[in-house]
């Protein structure tokens, strides 16, 4: 850390910066220009330390409760030093990230080989539950090395293109429930013998009159069980990633829309694109935040998921395929008067609405047979009422159902749009896009680059981060800029300042405009006429003034 440090500020010197080390931040995680692989790496290891000191018994050799606590701030200093290495993009920094890397990774596998069985519900459940993060610490393993690699080759690429799969907190979570649940069935599985006759006769439950039969009949139902958990989890995992990929099609969206000044895209009412106190807390807890969401998404959506697939399997598909044990089909054959007067009912007024009770007439539509209209309405009241439960009934389920499978996703709120404030998790991404609106602007961005030219500061360092811009790209294509002739520059430079006046998300960040009041913008956007009426005011004030200090001399 010290050499790292040392570097880091010799760095800083020699682009004649000021101020801390940039060791302090390990990742800018408003920059596009560092090394993403690294980083969700380090997070993936940090993750797989966390939820395994939640569910040991034992994480540590002393008291759990207090040392946890101190747990949470020492392992991310632990690993700390992996992340920083690649901070700088230098050769140094890759050498020291390759042998702690490779240090971290090789204690661990020769932990885990020295001692690969634990007296817990299976004995390799601590083997598998370290598996995530022996592969984080295997990657790297292989990255440091590689991008110390491309540094000597000098074919390093700054866009951090390297990446993990962005699913790897659902992954993780699915083999967490999938090695903590199935190792307890199977030996739940095995354990069955002839005894649970027994247990089963004293609830009053024969299943067969020979023991034997019983126990295959048990080991059926219980192997059906795990076939149904599997199914469960695959499901989550599934509705999870797909609900990943949506969201950051959504973010995207939200984003662009920002960027022209579209408030109300995101928010329901005016809002100033400003950091401010709860919009940074909210940006730096937002990855741990996405991280608990879609970790206590998928718990709960692998609960309901196995209850449903459950009764699926127990009350349907295995009476219908033996012919035994039909109650819930025995239930809806005794209530079928009951669901034939409601489908009757409702057809009835469909039929009627279609054909008796609108007319229509040169194109036009209106009501018919008002009378009889209002006669099958009181006559139908009670039925409606029955319909009305049942549909209220089903309302219940499809908006529990859908709050659950959205739970992980933030960029959705999942309360109306008038109560989105009181949706902590659509709150704080709401917030958390201030700060990268704010910060990450790619016109704000490309005017910085130009400046940064125009003053002579062409350094790699610079040029990277200017390649890496979106906005300096829609300006000049080609990075020749001995071959642009002034006029171009001059042009393309006018047209950026015009884009950056006339940007409605960068209006409240100028300092003429800090003063304005909400009623001055409109969606963002600067009201020309409020601002031309103060000035028509302010001109026919001068004149009041002036005539009244004549009037005082006179």
């Amino acid at each position: 850390m010290l050499v790292l440090a040392i570097l880091a500020r010799r760095q800083k010197l020699g682009d004649n910066q000021r101020g801390l080390t940039g060791l302090l931040s390990p990742v800018n995680f408003l920059d596009h220009t560092q090394h993403k692989g690294l980083a969700v790496a380090v997070y993936g290891v940090l993750f797989c330390k966390l939820v395994a000191m939640v569910l040991s018994h034992h994480p540590l050799p002393f008291t759990k409760d207090f040392w946890l606590i101190l747990a949470l701030l020492y392992y991310p200093a632990l690993y700390y030093p992996l992340l920083a290495c690649g901070t700088l993009h230098n050769k140094v920094g890759y050498v020291l990230g390759s042998l702690l890397s490779w240090t971290h990774f090789g204690v661990l596998v020769w932990q885990k080989v020295d001692c690969p069985k634990t007296p817990q519900i299976y004995k390799y459940y601590a083997l598998f539950s370290s598996l995530p993060q022996i592969a984080c610490l295997a990657f790297l393993s292989f990255q440091y090395p590689l991008l110390l690699f491309k540094g000597l080759q000098n074919t390093e690429t700054s866009n951090g293109s390297e990446d993990l799969s962005c699913s790897y907190y659902q992954d993780y979570m699915a083999l967490l429930l999938v090695s903590g649940v199935l190792p307890t069935l199977h030996i739940v599985r095995r354990g069955v013998d002839e005894n649970i006759a027994f247990l089963l006769a004293g609830f009053n439950i024969i299943l067969s009159d020979d023991r034997q039969e019983v126990v295959r009949i048990v080991v059926y139902y219980l192997w059906c069980v795990e076939i149904c958990y599997l199914s469960a989890v695959t499901l989550s995992c599934l509705i999870n990633l797909l609900m990943l990929m949506r969201s950051m099609v959504q973010h995207r969206s939200n984003l662009k829309g920002l960027y022209r000044g579209d408030i109300f895209t995101v928010y329901n009412c005016h809002r100033s694109i400003r950091p401010s106190r709860p919009a940074l807390v909210c940006w730096m807890g937002f990855t741990s935040y996405q991280a608990a969401f879609i970790c206590l998404g998928m718990v709960i959506q692998t609960l309901v998921f196995f209850i449903c697939i459950l009764f699926g399997v127990f009350l349907i598909i295995i009476p219908v395929l033996y012919g035994t044990n039909l109650m819930l089909f025995h239930i809806i054959g005794r209530m079928w008067p009951f669901w034939l007067m409601l489908f009757v009912a409702v057809l009835i007024q469909h039929l009627t609405s279609r054909f008796l009770f609108i007319k229509k007439d040169a194109g036009t539509r209106d009501l018919n047979n008002r009378g009889s209209l209002f006669l099958l309405s009181y006559m139908l009241f009670l039925i409606n009422v029955m319909v009305g439960v049942i549909l209220g009934i089903w309302r219940i389920v499809i908006t529990a159902l859908f709050n659950i499978v959205h739970l992980g996703r933030l960029d959705i709120s999942l309360l109306n749009r008038n109560v989105e404030p009181f949706d902590s998790g659509y709150r704080c991404y709401a917030h958390y896009l201030k700060i990268e609106v704010s910060q990450s602007h790619p016109v704000m961005k490309a005017f910085c680059g130009l400046l940064l030219q125009t003053s002579g500061q062409d350094n790699l360092s610079a040029q990277r981060m200017r390649d890496a811009e979106e906005g300096i790209q829609l300006v000049q294509q080609e990075k020749k800029q001995n071959k642009v002739s002034s006029a171009k520059r001059a042009r393309a430079h006018w047209q950026l300042l015009y884009t950056l006046v006339n940007n409605p998300s960068l209006v409240g960040t100028r300092k003429h405009f800090q003063c304005q009041s909400s009623e001055s913008f409109i969606n963002g956007a600067l009201n020309r006429n409020s601002k031309e009426g103060s000035k028509k005011e302010d001109s026919s004030k001068e004149p009041s003034k002036e005539a009244e200090s004549t009037a005082t001399n006179n």
